[in-house]
C-alpha cells in the first residue's frame, strides 16, 4: 500500500515537474548531472578544479575520500568530522543545485570515516553476518546513517550486497565486505541498512551488480572474469530488494561474465544493465557505475567507448573518483565527448532525458 501511494504520488505531483525540469534544463546541465567526481584537498580552494566543475559544468555529486591511492598517503578529503562538515558545506555553497556528496562507508576495512580520526567506530558486513542478529545490525546501521546524514551526505556507497561465493576473492571475502552467501541473510541485513539509510535522509547504494562475490581478481587492477564461477543465486539480493519499499541505487561491477554477455564487461553491457536490471528485475532507480578509472575499464577501453557503451548501456551517473588515477580536467573532457555523441547520434538525447529525470527524482526525494 506505501509502494502505491508514493507511486500515486509521483504519478500526479513529481513527475509533471520532472518533465518540466527536464525541457528547461539545457543539454550541458543534464550532462554534467550524469557525473560525479573526486578531487583533493580538506578544503575548497579557489584553484581547485572542482570550483569550474561545479560552477561551470553543472557538477552533479562529488565522492569523498580519506585515502589519496596516487600518492599513497592518507591525506585526501577526510581529516575530521568538524572539518568534513565545513568541506561539504563549502561544496554545496558553490551551486543552488543539490549535489550528491557520496562516500564508501560499508563498515570494516571499507570506511572512509574511520574511528582514528574521530568517527563513530564501525564493523564489517561479515561480522554482523556472521553474528546474525538483527538488533545488532540496526544498531550499527542506525549510527553510521545518522553521523552520515549529520556530516553532510546524502549518499553512501553501501550496502554490499555481493554473496561470499569465495571466501578468497581479494577484493570482497578476504576482506570482509560481504554479510553472508546465502543470499536471504544478504537481504535481510542489507534491507536493514536500507531502511536507516531512507530514515536519515541518505541513498544506499547496492554493489557491486551483477554480482563480484564469486571473483578471483580484482577489477581495480585488471579485468576480473567471472564467467566461470558466476551463479544466478547472486541476482537474487538485487530481485528481493527491488520489490521492497526502500529508495536507493545500484552501482555496477566491472566484471566481464560471458554468461549474461559475452563481449562486453557489465558496465559497459545494455544486456546486463538495461534488458536484465531493468526490464526484468524492474528496477527504476539511479544506475551508479564503478569509477570509471579503474584498471578494468581504463587499461581496455579508451574513454570515448567506455563513456558512450556506459551511458547506452543504461548508466545514469558516470564516476570518475580521481584516485586511481588523478585526471583534473576529466569533467570538461567527458562532457566534450557527451556532446559530441548526443551530436553525432551515437549517443541518443533521450537517453540523456531519462537519466537526468531518474536524478532529479532521486534528488528531489532527499
Amino acid at each position: 500500500m506505501n509502494k502505491l501511494i508514493f507511486l500515486l504520488f509521483t504519478l500526479f505531483f513529481i513527475a509533471p515537474s520532472l518533465f518540466a525540469q527536464s525541457n528547461e534544463a539545457s543539454l550541458d546541465e543534464k550532462i554534467g548531472e550524469m557525473l560525479m567526481i573526486g578531487f583533493k584537498g580538506y578544503e575548497v580552494s579557489d584553484t581547485s578544479h572542482i570550483v569550474r566543475d561545479i560552477e561551470d559544468y553543472h557538477l552533479g555529486g562529488v565522492v569523498l575520500f580519506d585515502y589519496d591511492v596516487p600518492t599513497d598517503r592518507p591525506v585526501r578529503n577526510v581529516e575530521s568530522p568538524d572539518q568534513l562538515v565545513n568541506l561539504i558545506t563549502q561544496l554545496n555553497n558553490l551551486t543552488d543545485r543539490k549535489l550528491f556528496i557520496a562516500v564508501d562507508q560499508e563498515g570494516g576495512r571499507v570506511a572512509r570515516l574511520k574511528e582514528s580520526r574521530g568517527f563513530i567506530p564501525n564493523v564489517s558486513a561479515e561480522y554482523l553476518g556472521e553474528i546474525d542478529n538483527v538488533d545488532s545490525t540496526r544498531y550499527y546501521a542506525e549510527t553510521m546513517a545518522d553521523q552520515l546524514d549529520e556530516l553532510g551526505f546524502n549518499i553512501n556507497f553501501a550496502p554490499v550486497v555481493d554473496l561470499n561465493i569465495n571466501p578468497d576473492n581479494p577484493v570482497i571475502g578476504r576482506i570482509e565486505r560481504s554479510f553472508s552467501a546465502d543470499p536471504d541473510a544478504v537481504v535481510k541485513h542489507a534491507s536493514i541498512f536500507l531502511n536507516e539509510f531512507n530514515e536519515h535522509n541518505i541513498l544506499g547504494v547496492l554493489k557491486h551488480y551483477p554480482g563480484h562475490g564469486s571473483a578471483w581478481n580484482d577489477s581495480h587492477v585488471g579485468m576480473a572474469d567471472v564467467t566461470e564461477t558466476w551463479q544466478e543465486s547472486e541476482l537474487e539480493p538485487y530481485r528481493d530488494l527491488i520489490q521492497t519499499d526502500n529508495r536507493f541505487a545500484i552501482m555496477t561491477a566491472h566484471v566481464l561474465n560471458e554468461n549474461l554477455d559475452a563481449e562486453w564487461p557489465a558496465t559497459l553491457s545494455e544486456e546486463v544493465q538495461t534488458n536484465i536490471l531493468r526490464n526484468q528485475l524492474g528496477f527504476e532507480g539511479v544506475l551508479f557505475s564503478d569509477d570509471m578509472q579503474m584498471e578494468a575499464i581504463r587499461s581496455f577501453y579508451g574513454l570515448e567507448t567506455a563513456i558512450t557503451r556506459a551511458i547506452n548501456a543504461g548508466v545514469d551517473v558516470l564516476v570518475f573518483g580521481n584516485n586511481s588515477v588523478y585526471w583534473p580536467d576529466v569533467v570538461p573532457q567527458a562532457v566534450e565527448i557527451i556532446k559530441q555523441k548526443v551530436e553525432s547520434g551515437e549517443i541518443p538525447e533521450d537517453r540523456i532525458d531519462t537519466s537526468y529525470r531518474r536524478i532529479m527524482n532521486a534528488k528531489n526525494s532527499l
